[in-house]
């Protein structure tokens, strides 16, 4: 009986291979020539790509699926021995708060139990996702504990959601690792697509991307703290935020109001302040501004209608940015429950976010006397209102129309 062939030896795996941060970056591997192999536990996503069929919003990703697929250079799997069949393994996995809104690991050693019965000695271990400071260490022990002698580096993605491909070639590569060879070899793999690297330790690169994530989502607790301020003193924040930004390069990086939500911002703002001995009472601050956005406008309402009871208002939007059908921490959700508990009848509605529970865009207009925007879609800045009030915190359907 003749021997089948050993499957060819891999490039890389992606380990979370199928998820918005894994698979941009394997499909960017893939067009560079490299073989990857995205190994995934979702057998249903793995299957809806094999059709050629991207399983979320991502600008430019269905065509470059369609170029690397026909290529043979993207293998799918949901298992893990393929890692067998690699030096290099990236690991892409969600990496939670914990239900006391501390640092989770759990996510990590599964990851590590999964893979190191089929590890090559010497592999790289590329860890990819944000984590809590001193992971890229313990994840190093952890496989040695399981026998494994491996390298790890932590090079986090610094992409936004929508942006993945431009920002994967563009931006600078951060390279944390704790010896010379795991640097090189990682800059090595980042080096198929990208030009530019950021040289740190492991735990200054892991403190970096908490850093870079928690500043943003302070500086959007100050436009959202700004903007209940002046709602409050009944001025339109429209006309204040023109007047402070306007041609005043000082003040060119305060951005306008929203729901600042997602899956990243809130939870590495709270694995910041779990590794603070002081529990980062900036963060916590940024938290409660921000998380408090949808009870601020259920507030106003009921200051302009009294009453929300039978009231029938409807949300523009579910996911949690605009041009997005992610629905990840979304506050439209938050904002549908707290209008729901204060007695209104709540329809919700999304050009693109998937969920049977929403309503068609006609229907919301046809039954809603009051309608909240809840992620400037494209499609809702020039949308006929007929009259009805609009809130509109983030000021993307005109001047005047905000309550």
């Amino acid at each position: 009986m003749t021997a089948l062939p050993a499957p060819p030896e891999l490039d890389v795996v992606v380990l979370g291979g199928g998820g918005h941060v894994g698979l941009p970056l394997s499909l960017v591997l893939a067009d560079t020539g490299a073989r990857v192999g995205i190994l995934d536990r979702d057998g249903d996503k793995l299957g809806r790509l094999a059709a050629g069929e991207m399983p979320f919003m991502e600008a430019g990703a269905d065509d470059l699926l369609a170029r690397v697929l026909p290529s043979g250079r993207l293998e799918l799997s949901t298992d893990p021995a393929m890692v067998a069949r690699t030096e290099t393994v990236i690991v892409v996995v969600g990496t939670p708060v914990d239900e006391f809104l501390g640092p989770s690991m759990g996510v990590f050693e599964e990851s590590v139990d999964e893979i190191a019965p089929h590890l090559r000695p010497g592999t790289l271990i590329v860890l990819r996702s944000t984590v809590y400071p001193g992971t890229t260490a313990y994840v190093k022990e952890r496989f040695r504990e399981h026998g494994c002698e491996v390298q790890v580096a932590f090079c986090p993605e610094r992409i936004a959601e929508g942006h993945a491909l431009d920002e994967l070639r563009s931006l600078p590569q951060i390279i944390g690792a704790d010896d010379a060879v795991a640097g090189e070899r990682a800059q090595a793999v980042f080096a198929r697509f990208a030009t530019t690297f950021v040289r740190t330790t492991s735990r200054e690169a892991e403190l970096a991307k908490l850093f870079t994530n928690t500043w943003r989502y302070m500086k959007f607790a100050v436009a959202n703290q700004f903007l209940m301020i002046a709602e409050q003193a009944g001025v339109d924040y429209t006309n204040v935020l023109r007047a402070v930004r306007q041609d005043y390069p000082r003040a060119a990086d305060l951005p306008g109001p929203g729901f600042a939500a997602g899956p990243c911002l809130f939870k590495d703002t709270m694995q910041l302040a779990a590794f603070t001995t002081d529990h980062f009472p900036l963060g916590q601050a940024a938290v409660q501004v921000n998380e408090g956005m949808p009870a601020f406008i259920v507030e106003r309402l009921r200051g302009r209608y009294g009453d929300l009871t039978g009231r029938r208002i409807g949300i523009l939007g579910m996911a949690f940015k605009a041009e997005s059908d992610d629905p990840r921490a979304s506050l439209s959700y938050k904002l549908r429950k707290l209008l729901t508990w204060a007695g209104a009848e709540v329809l919700a509605t999304d050009p693109y976010v998937r969920d049977d529970r929403l309503t068609p865009l006609a229907e919301v207009l046809a039954r809603s006397e009051i309608l909240i925007l809840g992620a400037p879609h494209a499609a809702y800045r020039t949308l006929d209102v007929g009259g009805r009030d609009v809130v509109d915190v983030w000021g993307a359907m005109g001047e005047g129309i905000r309550l």
